[in-house]
């Protein structure tokens, strides 16, 4: 009972590094030197989907302005999320975009920011609930959803891709902790960022329809 227990606080201590590693290498061990997705994708080990998600949906789901983000992240998300719903082990992205200089400096102010949530998830995070993270249809439900977020993401409408960013980093986190019970809280925020979103989409389709019928009256 003991050993169990002991190996499972080692599993937490071990899956639950994401904060620490991005502290280490965006701030401690930086240079001021460009660096490339294939040198960050290093910290993830075999955790490469869900650090992605994270990662990527970090700019989006923060309270910080983040403009020019949302269309290619959202991209790449779309093409991790497709992957992951067909079944792929590990993601695949083009050499030409994970080896493309990055500047340090427009990554460290979004990772700064990201930082503490990402730490207080990680507190509550634990391997549980496994099925979610690690079964094939449960990563397909995963990555249906993700996909989904990224189109609301890229919807070039202010406010509008907050919610499903925030949906997709929380999924992520789960996923990349072996934690099906965040995963499923993250699953819950993209079906109300959903609603949201076609919410607004649907009253700025009606406001305009409004709008032009006013207009071609006599």
């Amino acid at each position: 009972m003991q050993v169990a227990w002991f190996q499972h606080k080692i599993t937490v201590l071990i899956m639950a590094q994401l904060s620490k590693d991005l502290q280490r290498y965006f701030f401690e061990e930086s240079t001021g030197d460009p660096l490339t997705l294939a040198n960050v994708l290093r910290l993830a080990g075999e955790r490469t989907f869900g650090f992605l998600f994270v990662l990527l949906a970090l700019p989006s789901a923060l309270p910080v302005p983040a403009a020019g983000y949302a269309l290619p992240f959202g991209l790449l998300l779309f093409l991790l999320a497709v992957q992951l719903l067909m079944g792929s082990k590990s993601p695949w992205l083009p050499g030409w975009i994970i080896n493309r200089p990055i500047a340090l400096s427009r990554l460290q102010a979004f990772v700064k920011h990201g930082i503490p949530w990402i730490r207080r998830i990680e507190g509550l995070t634990k391997p549980r609930l496994t099925l979610v993270c690690s079964s094939g249809p449960g990563r397909a439900m995963i990555g249906c959803a993700v996909a989904s977020m990224t189109l609301f993401m890229m919807v070039p409408v202010p406010g509008s891709n907050t919610l499903p960013a925030i949906g997709i980093f929380v999924t992520g986190l789960g996923l990349l902790n072996d934690d099906g019970a965040i995963s499923l809280a993250g699953l819950a925020m993209c079906l109300i960022a959903a609603i949201f979103s076609v919410s607004i989409l649907y009253g700025l389709f009606m406001g305009g329809t409004l709008l032009f019928s006013l207009n071609g009256q006599p």
